[in-house]
C-alpha cells in the first residue's frame, strides 16, 4: 500500500485530499461522502432516464445533457466512493487513489465543459435556425462528436501523469510545465466556454426578438424548447459558480503558495458540481420534474402485471380485466367488455327470444 503525507507550512489545518480534514470525525466525513455519492448517483441515473422515457426529452440533441449526466456520474459513483472506502480502511492518504481520483475529474471536468458547449450550440441552433439547417446534426455525428469528446479529454488527463506536464495535484511538489497548462487552459476551457455563452446570449437575443414581432405566435415545442434552454444554462451557470473558485486557486497557485486548506476544500466544492445538477434540471424543467416523480414511483412501487377481479352479482359471468402496471398513474384496464363501453353505453334484453341493443 502506497500511502504519503502531505505538509505545508501555510496550511492552517491538516487537509488531506483524499479524505478531508482531519478536524471531521471518520463517521462524520463517511457519512458526508456517502451521502454525496448516493445522492449524484440516483440524481444523475434519474436524469438519464428521464431523456429515454419523456416523449418530449427523447431528442437526439439532449444526447448532449446526457453526456453531462454520464460525466456527472462518474464523478459521484467513483470519484466520491473511492474516498469512502480509504476512510473506511483507516488510512488517511493514498497516492494511487488520489491520482485514480484526480484522472478521473480532470477527464470528466473537461468532457463537461465540451458537452455544455455542445448543448448551447443545439439549442442554439434548434431556435433560431429552420428545421434544415437542425436535421444536418444526424445520430451519426452526434456519435462522432461525444467519441472524439472522450478520446481528446482521456489523453489530455493521462499525458499530465506519463509525462509530468501537469501540476502534481497530491503532493503539490511539482508546478508542472505552465506553457502546457496555460494552452490546454486556452483551448478546451476558455474558448469552449466563451462560444457557450455567446450561443446563450445569441439565443436569448433572438427569441426575443420573434416574441416581440405582432404575427409571431410561440408553438407549444417552441415554449418547450425554451424552458429547456433554461434549464440548460442554469446548468452552465452552477458549473461556473462551484469551479470557478477552485480555477482562480489554480491558477494564483502557479506563482505563489496557497494553504492545503483552501486548496483543497474549493476542490471537493468543485467536485460536489456532480451531485446537484440532476437537481437544477429537476427544479427548473417541469418535463424532467414530471419523469423524475414517475420514476420514483415506478422505483417504489410493484412493476409486475396483475389480475384484478372484481366482485360481481351471481349470474353474470367475470370479464377478466388484466390491470397492466406499467407506471403508476397510467394504469390500463384491457378486456373486451370494456372495450365495448368505450364504443357506447349498451343495454340488452330480450323480446320475443332475440336481443335487441339499445345504443
Amino acid at each position: 500500500m502506497v500511502s504519503f503525507n502531505v505538509t505545508d507550512p501555510l496550511a492552517t489545518d491538516s487537509v488531506s485530499p483524499v479524505t478531508l480534514s482531519d478536524h471531521w470525525s471518520r463517521l462524520a466525513r463517511l457519512i458526508l461522502l456517502a451521502s454525496l455519492a448516493t445522492l449524484g448517483s440516483v440524481g444523475n441515473v434519474f436524469m438519464i432516464s428521464a431523456v429515454m422515457i419523456e416523449d418530449y426529452l427523447r431528442k437526439r440533441g439532449n444526447t448532449f445533457v446526457v453526456n453531462v449526466a454520464l460525466a456527472d456520474l462518474l464523478v459521484s459513483g467513483l470519484v466520491i466512493p473511492a474516498s469512502a472506502v480509504v476512510i473506511l480502511a483507516g488510512l488517511r492518504d493514498n497516492l494511487v487513489v488520489c491520482r485514480f481520483q484526480w484522472f478521473l475529474a480532470v477527464l470528466c471536468f473537461l468532457v463537461t465543459v465540451l458537452s455544455l458547449t455542445a448543448v448551447a450550440t443545439e439549442n442554439y441552433f434548434r431556435l433560431c435556425f429552420s428545421t434544415n439547417s437542425y436535421e444536418k446534426l444526424s445520430r451519426g455525428k452526434i456519435t462522432v462528436i461525444l467519441l472524439v469528446f472522450w478520446t481528446v479529454c482521456a489523453c489530455v488527463s493521462g499525458v499530465q501523469f506519463a509525462s509530468d506536464y501537469s501540476f502534481d495535484y497530491c503532493t503539490r511538489k511539482y508546478s508542472g510545465l505552465i506553457v502546457y497548462q496555460a494552452s490546454i487552459c486556452v483551448v478546451l476551457v476558455f474558448i469552449p466556454m466563451t462560444i457557450t455563452l455567446f450561443c446563450y446570449v445569441r439565443a436569448g437575443y433572438q427569441v426575443r426578438r420573434f416574441k416581440a414581432r405582432p404575427s409571431f405566435k410561440a408553438s407549444i415545442i417552441f415554449k418547450w424548447d425554451c424552458t429547456l434552454m433554461h434549464s440548460n444554462l442554469y446548468s452552465f451557470l452552477t458549473f461556473i459558480i462551484f469551479w470557478l473558485p477552485f480555477g482562480v486557486v489554480l491558477t494564483v497557485g502557479t506563482v505563489r503558495k496557497i494553504p492545503d486548506s483552501l486548496f483543497y476544500n474549493l476542490a471537493w466544492l468543485a467536485i460536489c458540481k456532480s451531485c446537484i445538477n440532476s437537481i437544477v434540471y429537476g427544479i427548473s424543467n417541469p418535463h424532467f420534474r414530471g419523469a423524475y416523480v414517475n420514476l420514483f414511483h415506478y422505483c417504489c412501487c410493484k412493476t409486475t402485471v396483475t389480475f384484478s377481479r372484481r366482485q360481481r352479482p351471481e349470474g353474470i359471468r367475470p370479464s377478466g380485466d388484466v390491470r397492466v402496471h406499467i407506471i403508476p398513474g397510467y394504469n390500463m384496464y384491457c378486456s373486451p367488455q370494456r372495450g365495448r363501453e368505450a364504443q357506447g353505453k349498451r343495454m340488452s334484453s330480450r323480446v320475443n327470444g332475440r336481443d335487441v341493443y339499445e345504443l
